[in-house]
């Protein structure tokens, strides 16, 4: 998740290049929240995150993420991981395109989790999509100002 902001790049055909990357993942997080929305919880790509997040002992474990990478326009749960205090290892969090991270709540009804799954999948499907948008944007400008 170590990304070039796009304030950093300059080059107009970087930032369609990471406004179509970002378009993409927002895309696939659509489909994986189309598939939650759906699909029995068992039968999901999210199934790993719903058995974490609603039986680990809260006692130990405070969230638990679910690291996704994005791969030929389709989202892969690559990884489940909890956390008690700390901070995630960056070898984890920069193998995958997004996460999205819930409070372990032992015994979440299966409702509960696609709500509030479903939640956060909106939100980062919003941040990317704003991402791109601004990405575009960008190079618009850039692209204006050069024919000056």
């Amino acid at each position: 998740m170590t990304r070039r902001r796009d304030d950093d790049l300059e080059d107009p055909a970087e930032l369609r290049e990471q406004a179509a990357r970002d378009e993409e993942i927002a895309d696939a997080l659509e489909d994986l929240l189309e598939e939650l929305r759906e699909a029995e919880i068992k039968d999901s790509r999210l199934e790993g995150l719903f058995d974490e997040v609603s039986s680990s002992n809260p006692n130990i474990w405070n969230i638990v993420s679910a690291f996704i990478d994005v791969e030929d326009g389709e989202a892969v749960v690559t990884d489940e991981s909890k956390l008690a205090q700390g901070s995630w290892a960056p070898e984890i969090v920069e193998s995958c395109d997004t996460m999205i991270t819930l409070d372990i709540e032992y015994g979440m009804m299966p409702d509960e989790f696609k709500y509030t799954a479903g939640k956060k999948l909106r939100q980062r499907i919003e941040e990317f999509r704003e991402e791109a948008k601004s990405a575009r944007q960008k190079a618009d400008e850039l692209e204006d100002g050069s024919d000056d």
